[in-house]
């Protein structure tokens, strides 16, 4: 059986495009399986995840979680609003408390950049990353990349713009390494305050104007603007800002082509995109969703498959 290079998912610049290909082969398989009338399968029964999240989550943790109980493992669920973390109790002694009930498996979300990468050098764990802060989310760029897959028949050679808040996103960064690595080009696009200063540098063109992007791709990946990350004004204001580098239906259908609409979640109707354009059929927002939790599981499973 073909397996993993790496015992962790910190982030997709650790991992190689045969990890990403066998996950996608693994995706397949378990798409079939939650399309089933019983859609559990008893894979990891005697393996024990806990999640592990430091920051709010709706999509991302049900995901996890319904993955997690797809594939027959026990799962944990922490929440640090909750816990002795407010009490001062640090990072590792947190988690290794939580080892200690005989966990095999860590699905964290942190907000701090490298929280998952500390982690695993620090607690006999397996570690997924969930998102650590504006750093990585690698199973989004993951299902995403599936997603393009899906709808358009392979990602190499496709054309995908990133327009939004590219300077807060996790979702950006871990969306150009993965694209780029499966031969995709990749252009971002938005507001100068919002685009970091030296993105060029990863091998991404910046493209400011909308319709040019538009035009020029075969997907768009619009990202939400992250207010709860801003501690100034990144923009004059949301009008301004969907007037700019929102998409409507008007815009989209003015194109000389369809293009495909993705959204990582959760939506700001009227701000990003209408809600026309999210519930279009140019839309593969609600595929990412249910992609989402094939992905999961396909990762937890083949990290699963390497713990001794």
């Amino acid at each position: 059986m073909k397996e993993l290079s790496v015992n962790h998912l910190l982030g997709i610049k650790y991992i190689t495009k045969d990890d990403i290909d066998l996950i996608f082969e693994t995706a397949d398989h378990f798409k079939e399986v939650i399309n089933r009338p019983i859609k559990k399968v008893p894979s990891l029964r005697d393996i024990t995840i806990a999640n592990i999240f430091f920051e709010n989550s709706t999509r991302t943790k049900l995901s996890f979680e319904l993955a997690q109980k797809r594939l027959s493992a026990d799962v944990i669920s922490f929440s640090a609003a909750q816990s002795s973390v407010k009490k001062g109790e640090t990072l590792i002694d947190t988690v290794n408390n939580i080892l200690s009930m005989k966990v095999d498996m860590v699905v964290m979300r942190h907000s701090n950049p490298g929280a998952a990468y500390f982690l695993s050098k620090n607690v006999k764990a397996s570690i997924v990353n969930a998102g650590d802060g504006a750093h990585e989310h690698p199973t989004q760029a993951l299902l995403d990349s599936y997603s393009i897959r899906e709808k358009l028949g392979e990602v190499a050679g496709k054309k995908v713009v990133i327009v939004g808040d590219v300077l807060h996103s996790r979702v950006a960064l871990s969306n150009i390494y993965a694209l780029q690595m499966q031969g995709a080009e990749v252009k971002v696009c938005g507001p100068k305050t919002l685009i970091p200063r030296h993105i060029e540098s990863l091998g991404v063109t910046v493209e400011p104007n909308l319709r040019k992007a538009l035009e020029w791709c075969d997907v768009a990946n619009m990202l939400r603007v992250q207010n709860e990350r801003m501690d100034v004004n990144f923009f004059p204001s949301t009008r301004e800002y969907a007037q700019q580098y929102g998409v409507d239906l008007p815009l989209l259908e003015s194109l000389n082509k369809e293009i495909v609409i993705m959204h990582p979640g959760p939506i700001n109707r009227g701000v990003e995109i209408t809600s026309e354009v999210a519930d279009s059929g140019q839309s593969v927002i609600l595929n990412q969703v249910e992609n989402g939790v094939a992905i999961r599981m396909a990762v937890i499973y083949l990290l699963a498959s390497k713990i001794q």
